[in-house]
């Protein structure tokens, strides 16, 4: 049991950045803290997908080819009286050297990267809305937004 939680604990600080982003997001009226904690909870998602697409031991997936160009040397081999068996088993056996190495998969790093660049131009977008209610309303606070847009409907002053 200890081994499990041990093997995993690099998911107990995510949980918690997870968890005090989500708690800024509803419990503060304020919108800059809100993309903060929007901010927080994203970047928390992301170590999440990180942490668990690290592969340890793992290689790049890259495949090197030999000095004559890839695969093209094996027909070459072939061609020059060294058969077809041979170029087969050569083959055979690079394929069974690739299958004995733990390779790491890009995707996640991808769509982390991609993640990334979205988000930073989500909270863009979200400052840019911040400095416009800000014109419009004087205020950033949400139960004053809430207030002045009241008055507007009613067509009370508060």
């Amino acid at each position: 049991m200890l081994e499990i939680i041990l093997e995993r604990f690099s998911y107990i600080p995510i949980i918690i950045l997870m968890m005090t982003g989500l708690y800024v997001v509803i419990a503060t009226g304020n919108l800059v803290k809100r993309l903060v904690g929007l901010s927080l909870f994203q970047t928390s998602v992301f170590l999440l997908y990180i942490t668990m697409g690290k592969v340890f031991g793992g290689q790049p997936p890259i495949i090197a080819g030999d000095a004559h160009g890839g695969d093209a040397g094996h027909g070459a081999d072939a061609a020059a009286g060294y058969g077809a068996e041979a170029a087969a088993g050569h083959a055979a056996e690079t394929a069974h050297h690739v299958a004995e190495i733990a390779y790491s998969n890009p995707l996640p790093h991808v769509l982390i990267l991609t993640a990334i660049v979205v988000g930073v131009a989500t909270l863009a977008v979200g400052l840019a809305l911040v400095v416009r209610i800000r014109e419009a309303y004087g205020t950033i606070e949400d139960d004053a937004l809430n207030a002045a847009d009241y008055s507007l409907e009613t067509g009370s002053a508060e």
